[in-house]
């Protein structure tokens, strides 16, 4: 009867045992020469919400009522070329110049209401990115990483002087700086497929300074004076393919 059960027992093991070594088994590893390239290239689609970050002017709020706030978010598009240089096994180095588009609307509150105004500030970006790519072991197919580092934008669409725009469009309230630099974080992974790689990724994207333009314009100071400072602040979803 033990010897029976010790049989038994010695069985189950050994199935677990033959289980386990099984699961351990690598699968066939699709581009497995890819990861020992020293420069390579590619592009990158994305969708992008863009924000802003704003601190109302605290005396001009209690003395007015006047309220601004980003209360419409508005997806756009972002094109990227990749070029990836990787000097160590775990980390590469990636610039990834392109142009992103897309827009924020700036809604005003008095007294806790809806104010009967508002300015919608499109922005189309030439960007520069200069990141770093922190990987870690390649499982099978599918490979995690973080990404951070800075990223110099330059706004096309930005305002130089305050005009009333034709037909029945909404005054210019806001100019916006065309330069900023922003500091990046994110994380994606990279999917190796037969004949190439898919990465996809969520990146935050934060700008450093303060981009509304200081001066008034000449009607309407009301909703420049209401704002302190106006920082951007971006989220993308991209799909490097490589």
């Amino acid at each position: 009867m033990i010897r029976k059960q010790i049989h038994t027992i010695s069985v189950i093991i050994l199935l677990f045992l033959s289980l386990a070594a099984s699961a351990q088994k690598q699968k066939p590893k699709n581009e497995s020469w890819y990861d020992e390239k020293l420069l390579h290239f590619g592009f990158s689609l994305g969708f992008n919400t863009m924000d802003f970050k704003v601190t109302p002017n605290q005396a001009y709020l209690d003395s007015t009522g006047l309220y601004p706030e980003v209360s419409i978010l508005n997806p756009g598009i972002n094109i990227q070329i990749v070029t990836d240089l990787r000097p160590a096994k775990y980390m590469d180095i990636r610039f990834l110049p392109g142009v992103s588009f897309g827009q924020r609307v700036v809604r005003y509150y008095k007294d806790k209401e809806l104010y009967n105004a508002q300015q919608r500030l499109e922005s189309s970006f030439l960007e520069f990115p200069l990141l770093l790519k922190f990987k870690g072991d390649r499982l099978n197919n599918v490979r995690p990483y973080v990404i951070t580092g800075l990223n110099y934008r330059y706004d096309l669409a930005a305002k130089k002087e305050y005009e009333e725009k034709e037909g029945n469009s909404e005054p210019v309230y806001l100019r916006l700086k065309r330069p900023d630099l922003y500091y990046e974080v994110g994380a994606g992974m990279d999917f190796y497929l037969t004949y190439f790689k898919l990465s996809i990724e969520l990146k935050m994207s934060n700008g450093f300074r303060d981009i509304i333009v200081d001066t008034p314009p000449p009607q309407h100071q009301e909703f420049r004076n209401a704002i302190d400072r106006m920082k951007s602040q971006i989220w993308v979803l991209a799909f490097h393919f490589e």
